[in-house]
């Protein structure tokens, strides 16, 4: 019967995507480092555009288009080479920012809402190690008897995106409060933006290292 699967096998499966979520990786970096440095809109929409690359990778396991990227050397490196120059690019913009421009943005208008979320997007599509993480781990939860395999990665690939959405508002409810009480100083401001843009840099370095493995 399609779906249909065991406790056993459910108990593991939200175990295995709660310990995922709650481990530091770019994607938590990147929606804390932009709450931190325009407040709780800021990392809601940073959290929304990577949910949105994160359902692109998804589809893309289920339609068996990520297993190109792990398969070709070349493939993987285009990517990874896009989405490393992508972080450099969005860590020397935010380095070289004023400090506070994307808070003031934030409450005056979508504009920087809706950067932040293409961004998001981006620093999420543009990592082939998402791309391979998907097609290495959805398939252990893959059970002959539930239906056709495509389905059922598309269906825990969005469970994981399903439990993110229970642990990361929290978290960025919490670092908006954070905000708020800090980003009433230009100084302080400034070097919010300043670690984000080392932050950026430092993930796009790090991407740029990275191999398929």
């Amino acid at each position: 019967m399609l779906f249909e699967y065991t406790l056993v096998h459910w108990a593991t499966f939200f175990t295995a995507a709660l310990l995922l979520n709650i481990s530091p990786g770019p994607d938590m970096a990147f929606i804390l480092g932009q709450t931190a440095r325009g407040g709780a809109r800021t990392g809601f929409s940073a959290m929304f555009g990577i949910w949105s690359g994160a359902f692109m990778h998804v589809l893309c396991a289920a339609l068996g288009l990520s297993a190109i990227i792990a398969a070709s050397a070349t493939a993987f490196a285009a990517v990874k080479w896009a989405g490393a120059a992508y972080l450099v690019w969005l860590g020397i913009q935010s380095l070289r920012s004023r400090g506070g421009s994307c808070a003031a943005e934030a409450e005056e208008g979508p504009i920087c809402l809706k950067s932040v979320y293409r961004q998001g997007v981006f620093v999420s599509l543009l990592n082939p190690k998402v791309a391979v993480f998907f097609l290495a781990f959805l398939p252990q939860f893959v059970e002959p008897a539930a239906g056709p395999t495509g389905p059922q990665l598309f269906l825990h690939g969005l469970l994981i995106i399903a439990v993110a959405g229970l642990v990361e508002p929290p978290l960025i409810l919490l670092g908006g409060r954070l905000t708020e009480k800090l980003k009433s100083s230009p100084t302080v401001s400034r070097w919010m933006d300043r670690s984000l843009g080392a932050l950026f840099i430092g993930l796009g370095i790090k991407l740029a290292l990275s191999d398929r493995t």
